[in-house]
């Protein structure tokens, strides 16, 4: 049977840090918690189940917290939860079997992340993480002629459901590290520059989205349309529909090709006429929404386009449209299973 390092970074976590330990400190075999910075009795917490507590001055990297975590580790793979997830006990026992029978050639399991909160910046309230690791990875030859060095891990999707049950989301602070980061580095990874562009347009204030402005303006312009340009035209145009300037958003959306916009931007549209009072204009961008993909924010041609259908009709006194679209707007937003 394996053995299993749990390696956790965490900050002022007292609301949540037991319910996670609680729920998985009997399958490891040792557990390692990275402090950085708490100033609530997080640690003494943490000391109920642990004395492999370490100190970590936090420099707003999270790589770098994450990886003197695993330094500390000694076993054979290293579980890497947030405070805020939770193992209940189906999974938990899942979690003991997946330990006793684990084919040691596996070297990233998978579990399915399950977010029950509202107050999240996903756009999915599932999807399979990377949450186990082995610690110590093998390099080995493959293929009989022309061999070479296997360089893909070998990963494992189990059926492993870890409940994600966050109090709220963190983008106040998160908005502070991307800009730390585009001050240091002046540029994102564009994993990253996603995640920021996906941020601001799902919970970013107009203060959030002015301090980004200048960055995500380095992208608009460029001959060559590209994805990472209509994610910019995506963040800029919602500051300027904030600041109910459509001058800019028609200068702002005029590179976009035929049929090339996304509903986060024919959402914003809407919106601005929608506070504009012109309501049959606003009517005519929220239904684009509706046909058009997303890119950053899946509720922007999902149900906030729809209730901002319901909006225009119901100012329009227009009262049996204005309920159709309510009731398809809470139907979108109910989970699957509850859709009968």
């Amino acid at each position: 049977m394996v053995t299993f390092s749990c390696c956790m970074i965490v900050k002022n976590e007292a609301d949540f840090l037991s319910r996670c330990l609680e729920s998985i400190a009997h399958i490891m075999d040792e557990i390692i918690i990275v402090d950085t910075g708490s100033t609530d009795n997080t640690k003494e917490i943490a000391a109920k189940y642990t004395d492999k507590i370490y100190d970590f001055e936090w420099n707003d990297n999270f790589s770098a917290a994450r990886n003197f975590s695993f330094s500390k580790a000694t076993m054979d793979y290293i579980y890497a939860p947030d405070a805020d997830e939770y193992l209940d006990v189906y999974n938990q026992n899942k979690l003991r079997k997946l330990k006793q029978y684990m084919d040691e050639d596996i070297e990233i399991v998978q579990m399915m992340y399950n977010t029950v909160s509202e107050d999240t910046v996903l756009n999915i309230k599932n999807e399979y993480r990377p949450k186990l690791f082995k610690r110590l990875r093998p390099f080995v030859w493959v293929d009989p002629i022309h061999e070479t060095v296997r360089l893909q891990p070998s990963v494992f999707n189990s059926d492993i459901v870890i409940t994600h049950a966050p109090k709220s989301n963190h983008s106040t602070r998160d908005f502070k590290i991307f800009q730390k980061a585009i001050s240091a580095d002046g540029y994102l990874s564009d994993t990253v520059y996603s995640m920021y562009a996906t941020e601001l347009i799902k919970c970013g204030k107009k203060e959030d989205l002015a301090l980004a402005k200048s960055y995500f303006n380095s992208f608009i312009g460029h001959i060559e349309f590209s994805q990472k340009q209509l994610i910019a035209i995506c963040v800029l145009t919602r500051l300027a529909r904030l600041n109910h300037d459509i001058d800019e958003i028609s200068q702002l959306i005029s590179p976009i090709p035929d049929n090339g916009a996304s509903c986060e931007i024919l959402y914003d549209l809407g919106m601005y006429y929608l506070e504009d009072g012109n309501y049959e204009e606003a009517i005519a961008w929220f239904a684009q929404a509706l046909d058009t993909s997303y890119i950053l924010d899946v509720h922007t041609g999902g149900d906030l386009a729809l209730i901002g259908l319901s909006s225009c009709y119901l100012s329009l006194g227009r009262c049996d449209e204005a309920h159709k679209y309510e009731n398809m707007a809470n139907l979108w937003a109910m989970p699957e299973e509850d859709q009968d």
